[in-house]
């Protein structure tokens, strides 16, 4: 997957939020906000003011005047990946983010699939590699930036971001047809640490590998639409109401339940509290990014008042997709440990496959469609 693109530099926490209320309340809270006011709310980042003059991001009709004059309604909130498995909401006004990248705005759509590799943290443990079907902020737990590789060059599902052969030279050695989306199921589960992906010769090992995969994919989308479920006896369940405000989040080992302050909630195996990515463990992170204290005064203390349901339906499918993986896990090493001879890179240089031209290494011209650039000029991309 030659092009990548570098995560999101937001350069701000309040445009983005768990829960899309808070975004437009904290947007009218700036608007009402007048002279001195607004510039304390929008201080300074490296490259946005309240008088930058910046494009519209792709695909999003939010306003290209500078903030300074700003009076429109709220930019409707779009969903993001902000960090493993954590989909937040953000306001997609390219006036407000440091580095948007709109590259992958202009590809982003119903069609695409974003694989995220993680910061390499020496001797952690958890995936490298993660997918999205939302437009992923890139960043990983420990601060350490990877790549973001959309899955296709093109919007629609149309251009795979594959080297140019290697599908059909796959094609040809396992007797059917290699598609992108079967090369990002294996590379999920045959990706390495350091996020090398060995390529079998053996077209039974391949087989194996794209159908554990699948199954890795469709957890990491959340079941794409089907919501993906335990056993009966062993699903998660709210044992004890969460209070209005939780503190504190604590796992027990013997009872297998998860605390939020009085709440409970169990069962919740210990592979799923345990799961990490970059060393940072996922539950509690995102526990933290829904109750750490924001600073008085600023938009990022405008959020609610009480935990809201819809966080604990979130947290009760987190636990579930993370039990899930976990359990494939062994499946995984095995698979790793099993693949037995590989394509080597001889071979793809004299099937003309690599090196990879540097055409492919950049995004791809769109030219079908304006864009507004700033203080409402069009260009033509």
């Amino acid at each position: 997957m030659p092009w990548s693109v570098a995560p999101l530099r937001l350069g701000r926490g309040w445009p983005m939020a768990p829960d899309a209320a808070s975004l437009k309340a904290r947007w009218n809270a700036f608007i009402r906000a007048q002279g001195a006011a607004r510039e304390a709310l929008l201080p300074p980042t490296r490259s946005r003011t309240l008088h930058t003059a910046v494009a519209q991001l792709p695909g999003q009709t939010t306003g290209t005047g500078r903030l300074v004059r700003e009076s429109g309604p709220c930019p409707e909130p779009v969903r993001i990946l902000h960090g493993p498995f954590d989909e937040q909401w953000l306001l997609p006004d390219h006036r407000l983010i440091d580095a948007a990248r709109p590259e992958l705005w202009r590809v982003a759509d119903e069609r695409q699939l974003f694989l995220v590799e993680q910061g390499h943290v020496p001797e952690a443990t958890g995936p490298a590699l993660l997918a999205s079907a939302v437009l992923p902020e890139g960043r990983s737990p420990a601060g350490r930036p990877g790549r973001i590789r959309p899955l296709y060059r093109r919007p629609g599902g149309r251009e795979p971001n594959v080297a140019p052969g290697l599908l059909g030279h796959l094609s040809d050695r396992y007797g059917h047809e290699v598609t992108a989306q079967s090369l990002l199921a294996w590379t999920l589960a045959a990706g390495t640490a350091d996020r090398t992906v060995p390529l079998p010769c053996d077209p039974g090992v391949w087989a194996h590998g794209t159908e554990l995969g699948r199954r890795i994919l469709w957890l990491h989308l959340r079941g794409n639409g089907e919501r993906p479920k335990l056993p009966g006896g062993r699903r998660p369940y709210v044992r004890a109401p969460l209070p209005a405000r939780p503190d504190e989040l604590l796992y027990d080992r013997d009872e297998d339940a998860l605390h939020l302050g009085e709440g409970r909630i169990s069962p919740v195996p210990g592979a799923a509290w345990d799961f990490q990515v970059s060393g940072v463990r996922v539950l509690e992170q995102w526990f933290a990014r829904r109750t750490a204290p924001a600073e008085p005064g600023t938009l990022e203390a405008i959020r609610p008042s009480v935990w809201p349901q819809p966080w604990t339906s979130e947290l009760l499918e987190l636990i579930t997709v993370l039990t899930l993986l976990a359990e494939l896990r062994p499946r995984q090493d095995e698979l790793t440990s099993g693949i037995g001879s590989r394509i080597t890179a001889a071979e793809l240089r004299s099937a003309n496959i690599l090196p990879v031209p540097d055409t492919h290494r950049r995004p791809a011209s769109v030219l079908d469609h304006h864009e507004e650039g700033p203080e409402g000029q069009f260009a033509l991309l």
